[in-house]
């Protein structure tokens, strides 16, 4: 049976800082190498290596990006090598740009479980720089105005926590973690509960402190959102003029509302609909549908 090792205080705390859970990370981690060995053992690695070669590794970036899940990386090989038997050095720090060439981290362990341990540790690197890379495109296509990328809860199961991490690596902020922390009254809602006005108090009467935002689809949709008492409102599939139009309603009604862009927003338009005085903008691309950055583990020498 593969025996799995239990993370260490270091790692632990330098995952708890950047707001991830330790142990919902092993229990994916295990998740992950376990579907790889299928029950059985890695065969070409048992076969071709030593038991007792040890190696040193890097991790480095094969394409220019910004690096996102390096702690993650050092939770992977130690739960799979054991803090004892692995060392790991980030050569670079979590939401750094990186060009094409450069080293991020550095690895000494046992070779066997190191190459284990490789796809789980590249899956995740790689996707999480893919987020973090993406998002800070967004962001430098906004720079300068008012408006920052936001994400959604377009996640993939089980990986939600670790790509909001990477947005925020790339430079982005994160809506709601989950159903509970925050409401965001939808047209769904609003039609079950019989209009804005009466979604907003039934809100309110459950959970009087979360922070409530609504969807709108009109400029009288907007108006009945504020004088509701919404603290945020998701203009949905508005032109560029009409979030001008609705910033000024917004700024005439002297109510400290946040208004979020969504609906059909893409990096080329990005700039144009942050000029427009808007707060947020909705991306679901940022981890719905990323392409991962390109990273990879080549060893560099037996010890």
């Amino acid at each position: 049976m593969f025996v799995f090792h239990p993370l260490s205080t270091p790692t632990r705390d330098q995952l708890i800082a950047r707001g991830l859970d330790p142990d919902a990370l092993a229990a994916l981690i295990r998740l992950a190498v376990q579907e790889d060995l299928m029950g059985g053992v890695d065969v070409t690695s048992t076969a071709t290596i030593p038991a007792d070669q040890r190696s040193i590794a890097t991790f480095g970036a094969r394409e220019d990006g910004v690096v996102a899940g390096l702690p993650v990386v050092a939770a992977v090989i130690e739960t799979v090598c054991g803090a004892q038997a692995s060392e790991l050095e980030y050569l670079v720090a979590d939401a750094s740009r990186v060009a094409a060439g450069v080293d991020v981290a550095k690895v000494t362990a046992p070779t066997r479980l190191l190459l284990t341990a490789e796809r789980t540790a590249l899956n995740l690197l790689c996707h999480l720089s893919g987020i973090a890379s993406l998002t800070r495109r967004w962001a430098d296509a906004l720079d300068g105005t008012s408006a920052t990328v936001r994400d959604t809860r377009k996640t993939m199961p089980g990986l939600r926590a670790l790509q909001k991490y990477a947005v925020r690596c790339g430079g982005g902020a994160n809506h709601r973690m989950g159903l509970s922390d925050m409401a965001l009254v939808k047209d769904n809602h609003v039609a079950a509960a019989g209009g804005v006005a009466e979604a907003y108090a039934r809100v309110r009467e459950l959970e009087a402190s979360i922070p409530v935002e609504i969807e709108v689809d009109t400029l009288d949709g907007l108006r009945e959102a504020i004088t509701a008492g919404a603290d945020e409102v998701l203009i949905d599939n508005f032109t560029p003029d009409l979030m001008r139009e609705a910033v000024a309603i917004r700024d005439e009604m002297n109510s400290s509302v946040r208004l979020e862009a969504s609906g059909g927003l893409t990096l080329e338009t990005a700039r144009s609909v942050g000029e427009t005085g808007v707060d947020l903008i909705a991306v679901g691309e940022l981890t719905h549908s990323v392409r991962v950055l390109d990273l990879g583990l080549d060893l560099q020498e037996i010890v």
